[in-house]
């Protein structure tokens, strides 16, 4: 068998495909996933988000930022990630994961975010990467400090949700630092 650069041991990343639409509009359902992921949006139709489905799944990827689908190896879709803010001339990169609640606690965020990161690292020769976490989101931040990143500061009241403002923490790990914990 062929290795994929794009699978682990449990999950592969993928373009996300009009025919996830379901998977995606019944994960808006949950609004206190979407407010530790991102916010709160307004409701969204499922027309609305058949369309959203199918522009994503058509769209070409913008300079080196994407967003794909993470599923199981056996065809389950368990959520999203992403990369933003890419700037290949300062070899830096943002990104973003959100697992629908029922996959939470199973490695599948730690697994694509390892994947991703080792595409950027070694066939994109970028050099340092930060994810940003609301200060309440418990979660996301373990995970970040599971896969070796350095909280690195406090944006200060950032983040309004449930009526108060909210810190958001700035995350980041290098190549370097992420190849000590991830040999090949």
């Amino acid at each position: 068998m062929v290795a994929n650069i794009w699978s682990g041991s449990k999950v592969r990343l993928r373009p996300v495909l009009p025919s996830d639409w379901k998977c995606f509009h019944d994960n808006d359902q949950d609004s206190e996933g979407a407010r530790l992921s991102d916010s709160i949006y307004f409701p969204r139709s499922e027309d609305g988000t058949k369309a959203w489905a199918e522009r994503t799944s058509s769209k070409a990827s913008e300079g080196d930022n994407v967003f794909l689908a993470i599923e199981t190896l056996d065809g389950t879709l368990v959520g999203s990630i992403n990369t933003n803010s890419c700037s290949s001339r300062n070899g830096t990169f943002k990104y973003g994961v959100a697992i629908f609640r029922e996959h939470w606690r199973k490695g599948y965020a730690s697994e694509a975010i390892r994947i991703l990161l080792r595409y950027y690292f070694t066939e994109l020769r970028y050099h340092k990467v930060n994810a940003y976490v609301y200060a309440f989101n418990d979660g996301s931040c373990a995970l970040q400090e599971h896969l070796g990143f350095v909280q690195e500061g406090i944006l200060r009241e950032m983040i309004f949700t449930q009526g108060k403002h909210y810190d958001e923490y700035v995350y980041g790990q290098t190549k370097d630092e992420f190849d000590k914990l991830n040999p090949f």
